[in-house]
């Protein structure tokens, strides 16, 4: 069974949280703040100002988390311009993630998931803001934390910014921190908010395996232990994809992650008539040989989403090699294009039957 040493490191990172949890008084996460009851001069703050306020890490520049949050890895991330992303949860004490699917995992009332941005590595990384999902009784809250020059605390920015970054590679881009209305665009599904990474076929099996025998997962096992799970299809492929993974498994993976949370039905895109869910197998839905619904200088004269057998043909890949404001897609997150993401969509068409040759 072939491992990702990363996972691994993340697994053994698990259990050693949870003895540090058993052996040190935790930091108090502040759950009021969490719930949007805090208090601060007798009025009630739904929206706390300052990451700290909710005590997810130890030190105020957020390097080590409290014991009781969660370090986690995605097999195949979302894709935000290159930047590295340190995803954390927290779950309250006696109250498990359940899993009832290879969806999402159900959080109860009281989590959180922690995401922060950062570019640059070891020393000269630096982060750049760190968004938040908050599980409260009337649902789930998105909020976005800028962090400040000296890297000592991130704050509220409901109004989003805009802030130049300059990449590893040296590339420049006008990086956007999403203002708190335009995180719902990718987080709702039928008009309520939602998570959109955590789903149990985008987690390591190692990784759920280690949550459950901690007690802080509920419900899930591994219907075949002897085989890699990735190999039978039941969890997305580990990004970046090595060999053995296949172009439509790739594809399929990728889209799942960047486009499905708003191509499905319910998402915001849903009257796209696209549905880019990994478990959709309609070939129609997924884009293959599709008009698109309106036609506008997004689609670049092309006629379907998807032109079997020839990418260059397909709205698909022109609007994911775009940056151009109302043709590029996915529309929010990145100001520069994936490559990799895109040569990966271009094999799994190329690799497709051409429409004269299926008799269409």
């Amino acid at each position: 069974m072939r491992l990702h040493f990363g996972i691994l490191a993340g697994a053994s990172a698990l259990l050693a949280v949870s003895m540090a949890a058993s052996a040190l008084p935790p930091p108090r996460i502040n759950q009021e703040a969490i719930l949007g009851v805090a208090q601060l001069d007798g009025e009630v703050r739904k929206f706390p100002r300052t990451l700290s306020e909710f005590g997810f890490f130890r030190d105020a520049a957020a390097r080590q988390p409290a014991p009781n949050v969660i370090g986690y890895e995605l097999n195949t991330p979302l894709y935000s311009d290159g930047a590295d992303k340190l995803r954390y949860i927290f779950v309250p004490t006696g109250e498990p993630l359940l899993v009832t699917g290879d969806g999402l995992l159900e959080f109860p009332v009281g989590s959180a998931i922690i995401k922060t941005f950062a570019f640059g590595e070891g020393d000269d990384q630096r982060f750049i803001e760190t968004r938040v999902l908050l599980h409260r009784a009337d649902g789930w809250v998105a909020l976005p934390y800028r962090w400040n020059e000296e890297q000592t605390e991130a704050r509220l920015a409901l109004a989003g910014a805009r802030i130049p970054i300059t990449r590893p590679d040296g590339t420049e881009l006008s990086y956007r921190i999403p203002n708190k209305n335009e995180c719902k665009t990718c987080h709702q599904k039928d008009g309520e908010v939602i998570p959109i990474g955590p789903k149990a076929r985008n987690l390591s099996h190692v990784w759920l395996a280690s949550m459950q025998r901690i007690g802080r997962l509920s419900g899930w096992r591994l219907e075949f232990p002897d085989t890699d799970p990735e190999d039978r299809g039941l969890y997305l492929p580990t990004w970046p994809y090595r060999d053995h993974v296949t172009p439509e498994a790739g594809a399929r993976a990728y889209l799942d992650v960047n486009c499905a949370h708003c191509h499905q039905p319910g998402g915001s895109a849903s009257n796209s008539g696209l549905d880019l869910r990994w478990e959709q197998d309609d070939p129609h839905a997924i884009g293959i040989a599709k008009p698109p619904v309106a036609a506008g200088r997004g689609a670049g004269g092309f006629e379907v989403s998807i032109a079997p057998g020839d990418p260059d043909r397909s709205i698909m890949v022109h609007r994911m090699a775009s940056t151009e404001p109302g043709v590029a897609m996915p529309e929010l997150g990145r100001s520069t294009t994936d490559d990799a993401g895109i040569e990966i969509v271009r094999r799994w068409i190329a690799a497709m039957p051409a429409a004269k040759e299926t008799g269409k």
